[in-house]
């Protein structure tokens, strides 16, 4: 009889690690996979009220249209900023999407470590001063002055790995870099 085999489980965190590992070393071996475009198609429906169509994109060398129906968010502005509160506004999207982006790259690093996640939850805020989205003072920004975000993780690791692991979350998290550091962008009109 032969002695029986522990087999290393190839999911942590809902992660499909040898998979991870496979895309890894696809990128090392070909870089012009890891080019991406992701798109989103607006369009104005009333006040504050818009909504955002979210389908196919190109990436890993080709034009990705996996996806059968088109995600939708309504964005809007709460009824103090004059909308009617039909969908998150958009700056509270900027801390969805922090928030996903940071959870998302913490729970892949962990994933490929070997470190299993019990829960993670965070915690964004982020503040912002009305007085440069409505050109009242050009000493103030429009955007955001800061952004704070805490985490809470359930792990069967020390502290210090978990804070490793938010440090790498916010080092590799795309959406961290973009709110973090500048980026071009470029606005048009198109004629009709």
């Amino acid at each position: 009889m032969k002695p029986a085999t522990v087999q290393k489980p190839t999911t942590v965190n809902g992660v499909d690690v040898d998979e991870l590992h496979q895309t890894v070393e696809s990128v090392k071996q070909n870089t012009s996979i890891a080019k991406f475009r992701f798109r989103a198609d607006n369009t104005w429906i009333d006040g504050g009220h818009n909504r955002t169509s979210i389908r196919n994109f190109y990436g890993a060398g080709a034009e990705d249209t996996s996806r059968k129906t088109p995600f939708v968010l309504d964005a809007d502005e709460p009824k103090v900023l004059l909308g009617t509160d039909r969908g998150a506004n958009p700056v509270e999207y900027v801390l969805t999407a922090l928030a996903g982006c940071l959870t998302t790259s913490l729970i892949y690093h962990a994933a490929a470590r070997g470190i299993a996640i019990e829960e993670v939850e965070s915690h964004l805020e982020g503040e912002l001063d009305l007085r440069g989205f409505l050109g009242i003072s050009d000493e103030v920004r429009n955007g955001y002055d800061n952004i704070r975000v805490s985490f809470k993780i359930k792990a069967d690791a020390p502290e210090a790995q978990l804070r490793e692991l938010v440090e790498l979350a916010q080092k590799r998290s795309p959406v961290f870099d973009i709110v973090s550091h500048p980026v071009p962008v470029t606005v048009e009109l198109k004629s009709s």
